[in-house]
């Protein structure tokens, strides 16, 4: 178990004195397919670590596949409203964004994206997405501990955790067209998700760059038990703390993401 110090310093740090106010931030929630329970958590929390870091603020939710929501994803509402990044938390389905193309440009032209969970279970019939993210849902098992090697110490998605990161209990992703070329593993598996006895390597977590854009991406987040460490979360299989470790990691997935925290983006296939 890692010290309590280096996590709540990850989730507690303060706005860097490089950025004169807080970065722009919409979050969609919205589902076209299964819609996970711990989505109501995950608003909280992701609000929650905005008001604590100060980093950014969350200017509007997504929350319903229906033209008045998904319109404020349009190219257009983003460069008025001066957003500075689109975080999609557990959405799943073909969403009917209005300009499919115009919103992935709008990331490669130096905007940020980041994406939890079912984050990669989103448009399977759009390539545009697939290619931006580097990692279309291919499948799961049951919720087994999971043995995380990290693929990069230093980057802020670790969050302070070191060399490995083992939680209790979690829906483990695999992926389908991902080039390990164009992705910087943050964490990762040295066994399939399923069964320890194939070794190999399975992405987790990683970030990337899409045109300008800064990409993170993590597929932790099925479980309450890991949006929060209140009594809120039923079936509590991982404890606070890894509840705690969970929130310093997309904390710095985002500010890495938003250029507040620095980290490299160099694909890295030579993990294993």
């Amino acid at each position: 178990m890692r010290p309590l110090l280096a996590i709540a310093l990850a989730l507690t740090a303060s706005l860097p004195a490089f950025s004169a106010e807080a970065k722009r931030v919409i979050v969609c929630t919205a589902t076209k397919g299964f819609r996970h329970s711990s989505i109501p958590l995950a608003e909280k929390c992701i609000e929650r670590l905005a008001e604590q870091s100060k980093a950014y603020t969350v200017v509007d939710w997504v929350r319903q596949p229906d033209k008045a929501d998904m319109d404020k994803l349009s190219p257009a509402n983003l460069i008025a409203q001066k957003i500075d990044c689109v975080i999609f938390a557990n959405t799943t389905g073909d969403l009917p964004l209005p300009d499919r193309e115009g919103f992935i440009k709008w990331i490669e032209d130096g905007h940020a994206f980041c994406a939890m969970h079912s984050g990669s279970d989103t448009f399977h019939g759009f390539p545009g997405y697939n290619e931006m993210l580097q990692g279309e849902f291919d499948g799961h098992g049951g919720q087994p501990p999971a043995d995380m090697t990290a693929g990069d110490t230093a980057h802020p998605a670790n969050a302070g955790l070191g060399a490995t990161w083992d939680i209790a209990s979690e829906e483990m992703y695999r992926f389908k067209n991902q080039d390990r070329t164009k992705i910087r593993a943050l964490w990762y598996l040295r066994h399939h998700p399923e069964d320890k006895t194939k070794a190999g390597f399975f992405a987790v977590s990683w970030c990337r760059m899409a045109g300008k854009g800064h990409v993170f991406y993590t597929s932790l987040g099925h479980r309450e038990d890991l949006w929060d460490d209140t009594a809120a979360a039923g079936d509590r299989k991982n404890s606070e703390l890894m509840s705690k470790q969970y929130q310093a990691h997309i904390l710095g997935g985002i500010k890495w993401s938003l250029g507040l925290a620095p980290g490299s983006a160099i694909p890295n296939p030579e993990a294993k």
